[in-house]
Order: C-alpha cells, then sequence, then structure tokens
C-alpha cells in the first residue's frame, strides 16, 4: 500500500485522541486555560455526565478577533512567549485542546477583552469554523461543547455512565481547586448537586481551600509542610499517622501549581510513612512542590498528567524530610477520628420489653477496683519508661497494693494540666485510664511503650552502635539447624543492634549480649523472632537493608506487655515519656497509642448537653 498524506479532519481527530480522553479531560483543558487567562471565578456546567453539554465561563482576560480566530486553530497558543519547551510556567502549551475538541464535538466559543464593547463568537462543527460574529457578554470567555464524540461513535460506546462521568469531571475539578486556591469555583448542572468553592486569601489559604474541597476533618488532623532543600520547596498538609485511607485516592501531587501523578512522590510519601502507618492503609496527604521549570519535563505525557524530574533523588529527599520534620514536631498528637471511631461503638443499654426484670445489681458486694498495683520485682526501683530501665533492677521491697481507688487522691493537681493529664487507674491490666483537664483518655501501655523503646533505639543506632549488657550466664535457645544457621551468618550485622549471638552446637544459639536498652526482656522470644524474619528475608545480607523491621522486632519484645500491673508513677511516667517522644500518638504497626474523649463527647453518650 502506497504511503498517502491524511485528511485534514482525520489528523484533527487522532490529536483529538490524545488530547481528549474523556468529558473530564475537555473540562481539565478548558479550566487551564481560564485559569492561565488570569480568571477569579470560574462556572463549569455540565448535562449527561458531559456528553451532551459541558459550559465553562469565567472572567479572564479574553481574546480579541485575532487572538478568537487563531485559538481553534492546531499548533497555536499564547502559553510560550519564545520557543522553549525546557521552561513551562502555564499549565496548558500544547495548543491542540480547542481544535482536537472541536474535531470531535459541537464548539462555541464567545469571548470578549475588557476594552472591547461588544464580545466574538466563533462555532466549530466537525473541524469546520464559522464566525465569527457579535456577542453581548461581560469580560472573559465563555465555551460550550456539545454532543462530545457524537461524530465518532466508536469511542463514545466506551465512555463510562452518565454518573460515572459526572465524578471524573468532579475530580478533576477537585484537584484544579486545590491548586488554586485564590480561584472562585462553580460546578453544577443536572447531572449533580452543586458545589460551591469560594476564593480564600491570606497566610491560611491552602488550609482554607483544603477544608473546602477535603472537608474540615483533613485540616483538623494534617500537619503543615513547610521546608526548601536542594533547590526544591515541599509545601502544603500531610495527615497525621493515624488518620489513614484503605486507598490512595486521598493523597494529592501538585507541581508548580500542575496536578500530576508521579512514581517519585508517591515512593516519598511511602516512605516518609514507613514507621508510622498500618500495613494496607494510606495515609491522606495534599503535597506541593515547588520547583525550577527547567528541572522538571512536564511534556512527558499528552495531557500532562505525568513528569519527569531532571533529579528525582533530591526531590524524594526533600519531600520525606519535610514530612519527617513536621510528624516530628506533631510530638504524640493523634487524629481525632479514633475518637469518633470509640464514640460509635459506644452503644446504650437495651433490655427486651418483656416482664421479666432488668439484671439486678448487687449493691451490698464490696466494690472491685480495676487493678491492684503490686510493687514490681525484677524491673528496678524506678519505673520501666526511663532510659536507664533495667540497668539496676532491684526487688520490691514492701509488696504493698495500691489499689485504683487511692490514685485520685493522691495525683497531683498540677498533672491534670498535662496533654495526657493524669493516671487515674488500670484496666484489664493493660490499659491506662488518664483525665486531663479537658476530658478522659485510654492509653495502651503496650503499644505506647513499644514506640518510646522504637524510637530510643533509633536515636542510638544513629550515633553509633546500640550498648549492650552481657548476660551474667549466657542464655542458650535451642532452634531447628537451618535457624541457627541463619543467625550465625547474621550475628556480625546483629552486633550493630546490641545483640551478640554466637553457634552453640548445631541446634542450639548462646546469646552472651543483649540490647541494654531491653533490660529483662524475653531474650528467648527475640532471638526466634528475628530468626523467623530472617527466614522470611531469606539471606543474612537483608539484615542492613531490613533495619526498621530489626528494630521493630527488638521494641516489641523490650516494651511492656500486656497483662503487667503498673503502679501510679509508672503509669505518670509514661504519660511523660509519650508527651516527650515524637509519633508516640501510634505504635510501630499504625494503631493508635491513646484515646482522647473530651468531656463533651462523654456528656453525650448519656445525652447531656450544657
Amino acid at each position: 500500500m502506497p504511503i498517502r498524506q491524511l485528511p485534514e479532519d482525520l489528523i484533527n481527530r487522532i490529536a483529538a485522541g490524545e488530547v481528549v480522553e474523556r468529558p473530564a479531560s475537555v473540562v481539565k483543558e478548558l479550566v487551564e486555560n481560564a485559569i492561565d487567562a488570569g480568571a477569579s471565578r470560574i462556572v463549569v456546567t455540565t448535562s449527561g455526565g458531559g456528553k451532551l453539554l459541558m459550559r465553562i465561563e469565567d472572567d479572564g482576560h479574553g481574546m480579541d478577533q485575532a487572538d478568537l480566530l487563531l485559538s481553534v486553530e492546531r499548533h497555536a497558543t499564547s502559553k510560550l512567549s519564545v520557543d522553549d519547551l525546557d521552561d513551562i510556567r502555564t499549565l496548558g502549551f500544547r495548543g491542540e485542546a480547542l481544535a482536537s475538541i472541536g474535531s470531535v464535538a459541537e464548539l462555541t466559543v464567545s469571548s470578549r477583552p475588557a476594552h472591547a464593547e461588544s464580545g466574538l463568537r466563533i462555532e466549530v462543527r466537525s473541524g469546520v469554523r464559522t464566525g465569527p460574529v457579535p456577542q453581548a457578554m461581560n469580560r472573559g470567555t465563555l465555551v460550550e461543547v456539545k454532543n462530545l464524540f457524537g461524530n465518532v461513535p466508536a469511542r463514545l460506546k466506551f465512555l463510562k455512565t452518565d454518573r460515572a462521568e459526572a465524578g471524573a469531571i468532579t475530580d478533576v475539578m477537585k484537584r484544579l481547586a486545590m491548586a488554586n486556591p485564590g480561584v472562585h469555583f462553580v460546578l453544577n448542572g443536572t447531572d449533580r448537586s452543586p458545589v460551591n468553592w469560594p476564593a480564600v486569601s491570606g497566610s491560611g489559604a491552602l488550609e482554607a481551600r483544603l477544608a473546602q474541597v477535603i472537608g474540615d476533618d483533613f485540616a483538623q488532623n494534617a500537619v503543615r509542610l513547610a521546608t526548601s532543600r536542594h533547590g526544591v520547596v515541599v509545601a502544603g498538609l500531610a495527615g497525621l499517622p493515624t488518620y489513614t485511607r484503605a486507598n490512595s485516592l486521598s493523597q494529592f501531587y501538585f507541581v508548580n501549581g500542575r496536578s500530576v501523578r508521579d512514581k517519585v512522590l508517591v515512593g516519598a510519601i511511602r516512605a516518609a510513612y514507613a514507621d508510622y502507618t498500618f500495613r494496607d492503609r494510606f495515609p491522606v496527604v495534599a503535597l506541593y512542590i515547588a520547583i525550577d521549570p527547567a528541572e522538571v519535563d512536564v511534556n512527558v505525557h499528552p495531557a500532562k498528567a505525568e513528569l519527569r524530574f531532571r533529579d528525582a533523588g533530591a526531590v524524594r529527599s526533600a519531600v520525606i524530610r519535610a514530612i519527617g520534620e513536621a510528624l516530628t514536631a506533631a510530638g504524640f498528637k493523634a487524629s481525632t477520628s479514633v475518637a469518633d471511631d470509640i464514640l460509635g461503638a459506644f452503644t446504650a443499654p437495651q433490655y427486651e420489653t418483656t416482664s421479666a426484670a432488668p439484671p439486678r445489681q448487687d449493691f451490698n458486694r464490696p466494690a472491685m477496683p480495676f487493678a491492684s498495683y503490686d510493687r514490681a520485682s525484677g524491673y528496678g526501683s524506678a519505673n520501666p519508661f526511663s532510659p536507664q530501665y533495667g540497668a539496676s533492677a532491684q526487688q520490691g521491697i514492701d509488696g504493698l497494693n495500691e489499689p485504683s481507688a487511692r490514685v485520685e487522691s493522691e495525683a497531683a493537681p498540677a498533672l491534670m494540666e498535662f496533654p495526657l493529664g493524669t493516671a487515674r487507674a488500670q484496666m484489664f491490666d493493660n490499659f491506662i485510664i488518664a483525665q486531663n483537664s479537658e476530658g478522659l483518655l485510654l492509653v495502651d501501655q503496650h503499644a505506647a511503650h513499644e514506640r518510646l523503646v522504637y524510637e530510643r533505639f533509633k536515636a542510638q543506632l544513629a550515633a553509633g552502635p546500640v550498648p549492650s549488657q552481657a548476660q551474667l550466664i549466657p542464655l542458650v535457645i535451642e532452634l531447628p539447624e537451618e535457624d541457627c544457621a541463619r543467625l550465625e551468618d547474621a550475628a556480625p550485622d546483629l552486633e550493630r543492634f546490641g545483640l551478640y549471638l554466637e553457634r552453640f552446637g548445631p541446634r542450639a544459639i548462646a546469646v552472651r549480649e543483649t540490647p541494654a536498652l531491653l533490660g529483662n526482656s524475653d531474650i528467648d522470644g527475640l532471638v526466634r523472632d528475628v530468626a523467623d524474619g530472617l527466614a522470611e528475608w531469606d539471606n543474612s545480607t537483608a539484615v542492613a537493608d531490613r533495619m526498621d523491621e530489626i528494630i521493630a522486632r527488638m521494641a516489641c519484645h523490650g516494651s511492656v506487655r500486656s497483662g503487667r500491673r503498673l503502679r501510679v508513677d509508672e503509669m505518670n511516667a509514661l504519660l511523660r515519656d509519650m508527651e516527650a517522644t515524637p509519633h508516640s500518638g501510634q505504635c510501630i504497626h499504625g494503631r493508635p497509642t491513646y484515646v482522647e474523649l473530651k468531656q463533651k463527647d462523654i456528656e453525650r453518650l448519656f445525652g447531656r448537653s450544657r
């Protein structure tokens, strides 16, 4: 078959295939044009999921007759002052949007610049232009797109339902609104509920716009990002580790004002939250990157949805550092959604409406305290939450019990002013009940101490090998021969963590030194857990690569176990350590370490109101 030149209308429809994927693609291109034109208010109206009608009206600069005629021609743009694709400072620059849309839909463009007495209107049908003709209108531009893919039925049948296409348009508008807080966006139509996002300004504009689009809940449970590193400015909001979603749809990325998808940014978010989020959970993030346009290529995707960084490592490092610093500054803060989940789990007692009476309470029996706080032996005379825990263990001297009924009377009133308050009781030998000036707190003692030990491990490891303490008599642990072999191969790497192991026969391992931070922990369980990890990773060289997991396993075995009864001073010491330790609002597995119920929440449970 000989080579032939394609007709102009077919060329336009092929180009439209790159730019116009679905109605949402059209809305994105036209709203970006309006933003580039300096619009302060943009109104988008749709019908039939955008397949029947898309109307975009703005109050931007508008176009005179010469610009209006050129706007629907191929490869015509006002976005490039010089022919330099390495310095893109606008949202659109391809110069094919209107020409491509006009080839697959009924396109009408009306525009009026500020200095003109009236506007002009042109129409494009199947790539054929008519006009311009006079049009009465305010300053700005009005674009109407009707019957999308009406002349390309093969493309039309692959579109989704009206509801799905309308949802895709809403998602595009959300991202454009998040990237441009100074623009007023209105979205309405016969196929949707109206949406109105007024313009915001000032120092808190970004947070206010994110609250409008994502919700107040996100703004209240996020930390602010504001750092600059290697010429990369990172801003936005990052959700607390306990404020997560089941998928990544609530992660938004913007580079120089453009909403993008980029594996470098996705990987940076995953790495930044690796220590804090529960597996299969995704943090909520709105990440804004500002970088020299010459350092990023935005022309690698027809719809400009993807990009390529010249120095991806610098961008990744800047994002991880920004989120790490912000989460560290948040300290022990946990999301309010945890308390909401707890409140939702509470239900009032229900009795069947029969002749049977409610269960009778025996009020003559003596009240049982939540727990009895024995003097613990073998854990030192102070408490297990200090950095010196385990260094000098002493036996308890009196064996007296301290019932929880005495806790309140003995607590100093000043402790109520601490963020995590003062301990009131221990419940089920694992949960600390505390009270501050605003409400009630429930603390998981094992999860909280696990995070404290983990953070201390990381700090010690950053300063050098973890200090160890020698065993008076080496602990011999019997294991399968293959586990012993893996531990023997990994022994030099494990010494960095303060764990010194030696082979003791074909089926045993001798533990000569253990991390001093762990004190009198379950060494047998720790070694077996490490052996299981080595078997899972399948090679001893993975120890260095799995540093965080090794530390996490050690922290788990070195923390206060569930079922351990604590004295009042031990509970309060744990609360103070949590307040002073970054990331203590969640354990190393991503679960919350405490729940706070405000006084008004408790009153609401009982139907009380002030």
